[in-house]
């Protein structure tokens, strides 16, 4: 007898269906055939045990199972499940009428328990999009399930249960999930708040600038200047999560298996902070089935590389591409994976490897050159995709233990969303176009024009401090989302003043 199930795997991070189709003929040999890996094959003991825990049994007959389309290589063990129920189904002991109306996926536990899957989001999104009725999967992975509408997720524990509730001898209720109500109660994570950070204001302001125009960014400074802890409290700052952006988040975490148990939809924008020993697979995603890497898991918030010149070369060179794309795309032989990554790149550095260059108290103790030498392990393409550049002094003891209130996360995330909802209006019809710093060249020459005092202004800075070419549109960009903080239509000369001075790396002889 012949019977099929669904189940689904992930590519990228968008699902596929897969049908499993079951045979019994006769003769006693298995097949397993589709292009299984080694977790697939091995899934046949697997099911074995968790059947006869359940008080059932499989024939020992002749028995193909096919994992169609055959032509994608299967992995992984969420198919446990489905290929479980399809040998029931052809043995007769499930009513095969209701198969075709779900979606089954999970891994079975030898004792019939079943333990949760990756990817749970964009598969419920592809059982919906395929007219399912529902799905049926682990009972940890329901919640992430339900935020998809117009489709019964059904949260199970066991095997036991899955056939009751195929048979009909039990009902069980879908998990609901109301996204909107939901996402509109939730409020982002700000233990992480800006009065936390005595003095600082001229890089509290360049971290504003950024946030308000999306801006990459990267600090300059001694240790215990504070960068770090300036830099996470960064996404207190950023406007919060649409319903859209939240989504296409966890989507991706959930292809990356890095929600929490019994999570269900991401409300705050990610923050990343990779050690500087990662490797470039692990930063841009990759490996024999393509995962995000960092890049993806950053997407919609902030990528943080502490101590940037001790990244090894190749991996930031790596962050090239994906910084300009907003997308990184993985390429095997046989398919290509793309995943996104539109991220705020924030990076710190020591000035020089004793970290005093430029200290106002200590001294350097560098050989010669060796303050150019660090510097320049970050390559200028690299730098040039930095539009901020900031120096952070040392706090001084007055203001450690200066009693004045500073200001809140809150106030200052008001003033960003002033700013972006503007250029939400600038960019209305440029779709892939969303703040200032994502201007193409066609965006800059309409939305950053420049009188003649400015055009002077940036021209005498240009040639007095030896900022390089690459650096003019940059400083546009920086200029136009100053302007748009300060509620101004034209770029005036003060706006293009400050955002030349947010260009120290570009400067001839800073590292002398």
């Amino acid at each position: 007898m012949l019977a099929k199930t669904y189940g689904s795997t992930v590519i990228g991070i968008d699902a596929i269906t897969i049908t499993v189709e079951v045979y019994f003929g006769t003769g006693s040999k298995q097949y397993m055939v589709g292009l299984p890996d080694n977790a697939v094959k091995e899934s046949r003991w697997r099911i074995e045990a968790a059947v006869k825990s359940a008080g059932y049994r499989i024939k020992r007959k002749r028995t193909v199972v096919n994992l169609a389309p055959a032509d994608i290589r299967k992995e992984g063990s969420g198919y446990d499940l489905a290929i479980a129920i399809g040998l029931l189904a052809a043995s007769d002991q499930i009513q095969s009428e209701r198969l075709s109306e779900y979606m089954i996926l999970g891994e079975l536990s030898l004792d019939g328990g079943l333990l949760p899957i990756k990817g749970a989001l964009p598969i419920a999104i592809k059982a919906r999009d395929e007219k399912f009725k529902g799905i049926i999967l682990p009972k940890e992975n329901a919640n992430e399930s339900a935020i998809v509408d117009n489709l019964d997720v059904i949260g199970v524990s066991n095997l036991k249960e899955v056939i009751d509730f195929l048979n009909e001898k039990i009902a069980l209720q879908p998990a609901v999930y109301e996204a909107r109500k939901e996402f509109k109660k939730q409020k982002a994570n700000e233990h992480l708040d800006f009065s936390d950070v005595k003095g600082q204001e001229n890089v509290k302001r360049a971290l504003e600038i950024a946030a308000a125009g999306g801006h990459n960014v990267i600090l300059i400074g001694p240790p215990g200047s504070g960068k770090t802890m300036l830099a996470k409290r960064l996404p207190g700052i950023l406007p919060p999560l649409s319903l859209d952006e939240a989504l296409e988040t966890t989507k991706i975490h959930s292809v990356a298996g890095k929600l929490g148990k019994g999570d269900s939809l991401i409300y705050a924008r990610p923050f990343r902070s990779p050690h500087h020993t990662v490797s470039d697979v692990a930063l841009v995603g990759g490996g024999t089935v393509p995962q995000p890497g960092e890049i993806s898991l950053a997407h919609n918030g902030v990528l943080f590389l502490d101590e940037l010149p001790e990244f090894k070369r190749n991996v930031l060179e790596v962050l090239r591409q994906p910084m300009e794309d907003r997308n990184v795309v993985i390429s095997r032989a046989r398919f290509a994976v793309e995943f996104p990554a539109s991220f705020m790149l924030v990076a710190s550095m020591n000035p020089c490897p004793c970290g005093n260059f430029n200290h106002p108290e200590k001294d350097c103790v560098c050989p010669p050159g060796n303050v150019q030498r660090y510097v320049n392990r970050i390559s200028g393409p690299l730098l040039d995709r930095i539009d901020i550049h900031i120096e952070v002094t040392p706090v001084s003891f007055g203001e450690l233990t200066n009693d004045r209130v500073e200001e809140k996360s809150a106030v200052v995330r008001d003033r960003v969303n002033l700013a972006r909802e503007i250029q939400t209006k600038r960019f209305d019809d440029s779709p892939t176009i969303y703040n200032n710093a994502q201007m193409m060249t066609r965006q800059l020459r309409s939305y950053c024009q420049i009188d003649k005092s400015g055009a002077a202004l940036l021209e005498n800075a240009m040639n007095k401090l030896g900022l390089s070419a690459r650096a003019f549109d940059r400083i546009l960009k920086v200029s136009r989302t100053i302007s748009d903080l300060a509620g101004c239509e034209e770029i005036k000369n003060e706006h293009l003043a400050e955002a030349i001075q947010y260009r120290s790396l570009d400067r001839d002889g800073w590292a002398v």
